[in-house]
């Protein structure tokens, strides 16, 4: 099971890495992010759930884009969710992902070399 991230240790991550270097920590803390963001079908759902009118999104309304089972879908949306990028609220028998945008408002601010989030 992967250790989820928490958010108060982030704030620590802003300085972009062409500022000054990360320790070991921030790098281990970091990795598990991108880790969980390098599967194409996880960043594929990240944007699909981000983008989505309200900024939410139902899994009835994700796995209708991807030619994958249900059970792989659940397992790619756990690993997002246990990574701390996005969060899930069941309502009956859905349940409604959302993205924490401050998370990758810090993603960002690390890759940029101002460590201004970009915003288009």
């Amino acid at each position: 099971m992967s250790k989820q991230l928490p958010l108060v240790a982030m704030d620590a991550c802003c300085a972009p890495l062409a500022r000054e270097p990360l320790t070991q920590d921030q790098a281990v803390e970091l990795s598990h992010l991108f880790k969980a963001m390098a599967d194409p079908v996880r960043l594929r759902l990240l944007s699909l759930i981000a983008s989505h009118a309200g900024g939410e999104a139902c899994v009835c309304d994700l796995t209708d884009a991807f030619d994958l089972t249900g059970p792989t879908i659940s397992h790619h949306l756990k690993v997002l969710r246990e990574s701390g990028l996005i969060t899930g609220d069941r309502r009956g028998t859905w349940i409604y992902y959302r993205v924490h945008p401050e998370v990758l408002a810090r993603l960002s601010a690390v890759l940029t070399a101002t460590g201004e989030t970009v915003t288009a």
